[in-house]
């Protein structure tokens, strides 16, 4: 399925690229989702009823919209799904949206492939949001456990805007949660 919204449907930076989210990547997705959910606003484990729900509720009416609220991509290596995101809490008014990020779960343990994983992904990212659809602005919240995946933002030049001071409870203990800002004007510097 294609997005009406985007002039392009696949953005690559071979052997990677990212495309519009896949039903047959759901399942992967759902797996890596519940492996994940301490750094995620999950707080229960996804069901297949659950991914069934969300894509025909949620995912497949998106596709056709001229501004859907998100745009979801399968982030794939070759032809295979390592990962997924895209621009969430789209708001078209302003031309802001939240990234979303979130890689296959062995990936994300080794730090170096998954800080090169994950600037590839952004980079796509980027030209998703900048140049097909003219937004100003993305931004990120992420808790403050992940301090890789933090130092990876703003290498890539995402800059700190705030902090939310014990916002999340996380394994019993409150956390910080740190958003992060990029403007397209950044990337025209």
């Amino acid at each position: 399925m294609n997005y009406a919204c985007l002039a392009k449907q696949a953005y690559q930076d071979p052997p990677y690229q990212i495309i519009p989210i896949r039903r047959r990547d759901m399942s992967r997705i759902k797996e890596w989702r519940n492996e994940q959910m301490d750094c995620l606003r999950q707080d229960q484990p996804l069901t297949d009823v659950d991914q069934e729900r969300y894509w025909s509720q949620t995912i497949e009416p998106s596709f056709s919209l001229e501004e859907p609220k998100q745009i979801l991509f399968s982030y794939l290596l070759e032809e295979a799904c390592i990962g997924y995101g895209g621009l969430t809490h789209c708001d078209w008014g302003d031309k802001r949206a939240e990234v979303s990020f979130i890689l296959q779960t062995d990936r994300t343990e080794d730090p170096v492939l998954y800080e090169k994983e994950m600037i590839i992904f952004l980079t796509l990212l980027k030209k998703v949001a900048f140049q097909d659809l003219k937004f100003h602005r993305l931004f990120t919240e992420t808790f403050d456990i992940r301090p890789h995946h933090i130092s990876i933002l703003e290498k890539f030049g995402f800059l700190q805007e705030g902090r939310l001071k014990e916002h999340v409870m996380i394994n019993g203990k409150y956390v910080d949660s740190l958003i992060h800002g990029f403007l397209r004007k950044y990337d025209d510097a």
